[in-house]
């Protein structure tokens, strides 16, 4: 089944909150609460500044596969730390199929088609995730007791 970006209209953050509300598919993210409460009075706000109005700084775009949303993809900007941030989610009923290493790659290639030369993402020490991005040509840059930041050089795209 072929994996997709796919950038979602406004309607559709119903899927991202089901993500991030659900217990299974943040339990990486255990070290920093676990879930996130993603309500609908934050929707507008939420969508204006990630997928209307990015400005360079934000990509965000749903994984697709087939007719069905399986997870999300994103990087940002982060201007303290003068990184740019990669994130990928893929719903628990999901997982197990090779959606998050794909999804993955299809960022990174959309990072380096906007001129990034380089994503990094720090997950926390206990997070299974860290094999997926090493497979996916992530090094590991540094780490502490609680976070592996991996880094990944990418290539520009032709």
């Amino acid at each position: 089944m072929t994996l997709d970006l796919y950038k979602p209209e406004y309607e559709e953050l119903w899927f991202r909150r089901l993500m991030l509300e659900d217990g299974a598919t943040m339990s990486y993210n255990r070290a920093w609460g676990g879930t996130i409460p993603f309500p609908e009075t934050e929707w507008r706000e939420w969508y204006e500044h990630w997928v209307a109005h990015p400005e360079g700084m934000r990509f965000y775009r749903y994984l697709k596969a087939g007719g069905d949303l399986v997870g999300e993809a994103a990087w940002h900007y982060d201007a303290e730390r003068d990184i740019y941030a990669a994130d990928v989610i893929v719903y628990a009923p999901h997982r197990g199929r090779g959606f998050g290493g794909e999804g993955l790659d299809l960022l990174c290639r959309a990072a380096a088609e906007s001129g990034i030369a380089v994503l990094r993402d720090d997950i926390a020490i206990d997070n299974p995730a860290i094999g997926m991005f090493l497979r996916r040509g992530f090094v590991e840059e540094y780490r502490t007791d609680e976070i592996i930041m991996l880094k990944k050089d990418l290539k520009p795209c032709d």
